[in-house]
Order: C-alpha cells, then sequence, then structure tokens
C-alpha cells in the first residue's frame, strides 16, 4: 500500500526527466508533454534561462520574511502591471491561494458578501476556491461551502441579469473555462458583464490562472475581450514550473490591503520571484507572443482538416477537442503512442503544448491523435 493518500487517480507512468516539450519515464521512453503540467510549464522543461535563474539565485538567496522591503517583488510587478489599467501585486504560491486572496479583497472593499461565478468554472480547492467552483465533482462530500457564492450558468445573459442585486460584491469568472471544458466567454456575455459591473458598482474579478502569461498568445486572455476587470489571477505559466502565484488590482483597491490584512510565509520568496522574472522577460514580448499565435493558427488548421467531424475550441495554446464521447480511454491510447495529455471535462481533450513546442511535434501530436480517433482500436 502506497504511503501517500490516494486522491489523485494516478497514472503508471514515472518521469524522471525532460527537455522542452519532450519527457522521458524510468524506463526510457520517450513522450510529447502536451500537458505542460497542465499549463504550467510555459517555457517546457528545463528551459536553459530558468535553470540559470534558479543555479544563480539559489546562490544568493532562497527565502526571507515578506516583512522586509523587496526591490525584486516589485520589478517583477512592475513587469506584471506594464501597459494595463492595474497598479498592484500580491504574490503568493498558488492559483487557488491567488484566488483566495482576491475573494477577500473584493469582500473587504466593497463591504457585500456575495460573489457571481458559474457554472463549470473552476477557481481551486481550497475552501473558498471551492466553494466558487460550479462543479460538483470538485464540491462532493465536504459538507456545508460558503453560501456567499451564487453559481449561474455561463454565457446565459437572462440568467445573470437575473441574479443581479444589491448584496453583489464581484461576478468571478474565467474568459476561457479550461478544466471545464474549453467553454470560451461570448462576446456579447463579456459586453453585458461589463456594463453590469460599471453601472451597478461591481468588481470583475478574471481567473487567469490557466489563461494567463502568454497561454492564449496574449500577455492576459481578457486582453482579447472588452472586459477590465479590477482584480486578476494568475501562477501556472507565471512560474514556468515553480510554484508561483499573484493577484493584480486596480489602484482603487491599493488601501483595502493595508499591513495585517492578508499575508502569506512563502509568498514571492526569492526563488521564485527570480524564475518568474525570466519567465516574463521571455514571453512578455511581441515577437514570442506572435510566435504563439502562429503556432495556434497552424495547429487549429491542421486539427480542422484533420478531423473534420470534431470541433476545435480555444485559443492560442489552449485548445480542445469536443468528443462524441468520453475521453478518457483516448488519453490512455495516446499515452501508449508516446503523446500526454489531458481531459477538460468528460468529453474534451485538452491540449496543452510549452508554448515552445515545435510545429514538428504539433504535427507529431496531430498524427497520432488523428490515428486514435479515426482508427478504431483493436
Amino acid at each position: 500500500m502506497s504511503t501517500l493518500f490516494p486522491n489523485y487517480a494516478r497514472r503508471p507512468v514515472h518521469l524522471v526527466e525532460g527537455k522542452g516539450t519532450i519527457v522521458i519515464d524510468n524506463d526510457g521512453k520517450k513522450y510529447l508533454d502536451f500537458t505542460s503540467g497542465i499549463a504550467v510549464l510555459s517555457l517546457g522543461h528545463a528551459h536553459p534561462a530558468i535553470v540559470e535563474a534558479i543555479q544563480r539565485q539559489s546562490e544568493k538567496l532562497w527565502h526571507t520574511s515578506n516583512l522586509f522591503e523587496s526591490p525584486e517583488q516589485e520589478k517583477l510587478a512592475s513587469s506584471l502591471i506594464r501597459d494595463t489599467h492595474f497598479a498592484h501585486a500580491f504574490f503568493c504560491n498558488s492559483g487557488a491561494e491567488a484566488n483566495e486572496a482576491a475573494i477577500k479583497l473584493a469582500r473587504k472593499h466593497t463591504g457585500k458578501h456575495v460573489i457571481i461565478t458559474f457554472e463549470n468554472s473552476f477557481h481551486g480547492r481550497t475552501f473558498g476556491a471551492m466553494s466558487a467552483t460550479g462543479q460538483e465533482k470538485v464540491r462532493k462530500g465536504f459538507g456545508p461551502l460558503l453560501e456567499t457564492f451564487r453559481t449561474i450558468p455561463f454565457n446565459n445573459i437572462e440568467q445573470l441579469e437575473a441574479s443581479i442585486d444589491a448584496s453583489i460584491a464581484a461576478i468571478m469568472l474565467e474568459v476561457i473555462q479550461g478544466e471545464g471544458g474549453v467553454n470560451q466567454i461570448t462576446p456579447e456575455y463579456a459586453q453585458v458583464i461589463s456594463g453590469i459591473c460599471k453601472s451597478k458598482g461591481i468588481l470583475l474579478i478574471v481567473d487567469e490562472v490557466q489563461t494567463g502569461i502568454g497561454r492564449t498568445g496574449t500577455r492576459y486572455a481578457y486582453e482579447q475581450t472588452v472586459l477590465q476587470p479590477d482584480i486578476i489571477t494568475l501562477a501556472k505559466g507565471l512560474g514556468g514550473g515553480f510554484p508561483i502565484g499573484a493577484m493584480l488590482g486596480t489602484s482603487e483597491l491599493h488601501d483595502t490591503f493595508g499591513p495585517g490584512t492578508h499575508g502569506t510565509t512563502f509568498g514571492g520568496n526569492p526563488l521564485a520571484v527570480a524564475v518568474a522574472q525570466t519567465v516574463l522577460d521571455n514571453i512578455f514580448t511581441n515577437e514570442f507572443l506572435s510566435t504563439v499565435n502562429e503556432k495556434s493558427s497552424y495547429f487549429m488548421d491542421k486539427l480542422k482538416k484533420a478531423l473534420p467531424a470534431y470541433k476545435i475550441v480555444g485559443s492560442g495554446l489552449l485548445l480542445g477537442i469536443v468528443c462524441p464521447n468520453e475521453v478518457a480511454p483516448y488519453i490512455a491510447q495516446a499515452e501508449k503512442a508516446g503523446l500526454l495529455l489531458v481531459a477538460a471535462g468528460p468529453n474534451v481533450i485538452r491540449l496543452l503544448p510549452p508554448l515552445t513546442a515545435t510545429t514538428r511535434e504539433i504535427d507529431q501530436t496531430i498524427n497520432i491523435i488523428t490515428n486514435i480517433l479515426l482508427v478504431p482500436s483493436i
């Protein structure tokens, strides 16, 4: 019997090494990693710049309390908010922690307690973030959750308008519901949300944990919409594999999080900040983001031609193949063929390659997927 709790449905593969998009298991078998650690390895495995940043910082300072000034955190915050309407950042260790911070900030700033969230959303597994998540499988078995979240159908304007009252502190959403099925917000819905938030004084929180840091072809996914969030949350790709999360907020929110209102022991530690800064230095350039969009167009066009009967959804290098039945067997077959994939809900194959993946690797992936979906297994 394992000494670990069985809270993960672990696959029988022991990965021991990785470089770029390729990982190797303990038997020497190679795989194309189109999970990226679930949208985490934005620059791939063992990117030289990240390795150098960790080595360099590890010889200087690993940890210091947030009671002391941190010019490195200031620089990272400036990189994240540059050319945006945001003014301030808070650093933590994960997406769930970033969302907890956002929930607390919104409630404290408005003095209200109800936050609207959406069916099929995913915001994390801590208690507040779990309560915000619109998936029963995540919430089941934990008893009464926080009652101050009002979960409604996504992209349903009538239901949204009916849910608005004087108790609403914020609306919390993902521009693309990565975990819930690669469901994108419609332009019409984004427009209505924007108008409601402005006219009613409701804060808008956009969860960019999976979609941020170039994953969808822009720095942040909200930039492809009319939305102007008051708060966004980040993690996953921000550290390129090293744990770090962040919350960005507008200047109006600054005084709400005064000393003692919120904190973290490890958040924004020197190692994490050094890695995240290196990630941004590589990704937050027009040239790099252009290559992500080029690869996205290439990937989508090839998938649509190879799989004309399947709906291809998503943006950037967060794509999904909508299947008529459950995709778990397909993912298992892909693994045997040397391709690592994850699902997005029961019926969608989620494609999350490193942003550095090559067109050759994309072609190899399409060939494997096509053989699995179009050729009956024996």
